[in-house]
């Protein structure tokens, strides 16, 4: 696996991040321990090094057991953890939200779960809607200072806020927000209008989840199988629901099929070929072994044209004419 400078800090970083959402099973469907540690073995010997959980996973679980499985071996990884819901399907309003005193709360209950003394990029996993970024700016320059996070990241926020908190970060010459975090697949292309611009002009490390749209573009509903479409609520599921949909799936078959690979591993290399770090999200050690399979893929620049032009927006003259930048959108590169 290839390496990557992390934005503006000195981390060198895998291509490819792991994310622990299914290790476990607290919300009824994920992974059990056996089959998370073969996964994050299978990542690690593949030369992964960055580990994303967060303390609402399986309610806890995740993180719980990501410190069983890196005893012997933290310093290998690079360890990201979140807050924001908390721990557990009734937490108190008091350790949710984005304030110091659940900040606070909320990475003594994380240290203590993955068994380390700090956690390595440590994200607010989405606005409250109540939260001043002045306070979250605060509240990770306190838990710095301390020692107990290397570095503070923006978890699914909208682009004017996160150029906020860096400016913040900035004038008061408080730890650098370093990091962002957001959605992005060929079925969600949004984030290309503002955030990812963003992302580039700060300089920030930038990671990007569900690269396969909840399951969608690797073709497995339509074979019936039902993944997300069924499990946790359906949540973070993208449906097969327009023509443009099945298009740009019935691209991402046709290129694997040319390529000799699987429909997962075109998504990832398209993700990753935006210069963000896609974060794969395997259930299984099939899954996990397929998704890493990604980093092998070298997609043309015929492929990334095909792609992006399937999934790209709806565009219309007039409204090109009067927004020259209606159609902006950031070219991925194809992988050398």
């Amino acid at each position: 696996m290839k390496y990557r400078h992390f934005g503006r800090t000195g981390l060198r970083i895998s291509e490819i991040a792991l994310g622990t959402g299914n290790f476990g099973t607290g919300w009824g469907h994920g992974a059990d321990a056996d089959t998370s540690r073969a996964i994050l073995d299978a990542y690690a010997e593949a030369g992964g090094n960055f580990i994303d959980t967060a303390d609402i996973y399986q309610f806890g679980q995740s993180e719980t057991l990501l410190g069983d499985m890196l005893n012997g071996r933290r310093e290998e990884f690079v360890l990201a953890s979140k807050f924001t819901s908390g721990a557990n399907a009734n937490a108190d309003r008091l350790v949710t939200g984005n304030s110091r005193k659940a900040m606070v709360a909320s990475i003594e209950a994380s240290l203590k779960r993955l068994k380390t003394d700090r956690i390595d990029i440590y994200w607010v996993h989405h606005p409250d809607g109540l939260t001043p970024s002045e306070e979250i700016v605060r509240g990770f320059d306190d838990l710095a200072r301390s020692g107990k996070i290397l570095y503070g990241g923006l978890s699914n926020f909208p682009a004017w806020r996160v150029a906020r908190a860096v400016t913040l970060a900035e004038l008061t010459h408080a730890v650098p927000i370093a990091a962002v975090q957001f959605e992005h697949s060929l079925v969600h292309r949004e984030p290309e209008a503002e955030l990812f611009p963003a992302s580039e002009a700060l300089g920030l490390g930038t990671v990007t989840w569900s690269p396969l749209g909840g399951g969608i573009l690797t073709g497995k509903y339509r074979r019936g199988e039902t993944g997300r479409a069924q499990a946790l609520g359906g949540k973070v599921f993208q449906a097969e629901d327009s023509p443009q949909r099945s298009s740009i799936l019935d691209t991402v078959l046709a290129i694997a099929a040319e390529h000799g690979a699987s429909p997962d591993q075109v998504a990832i290399a398209w993700a990753a070929a935006r210069q963000a770090v896609p974060m794969i999200g395997p259930r299984t050690l099939d899954q996990a072994k397929s998704n890493l399979g990604a980093v092998t893929l070298n997609l043309s620049p015929d492929d990334i044209v095909r792609l992006d032009t399937v999934s790209g927006p709806p565009r219309s003259v007039d409204a090109a004419s009067a927004n020259p930048r209606s159609d902006a959108i950031v070219p991925a590169r194809a992988v050398a």
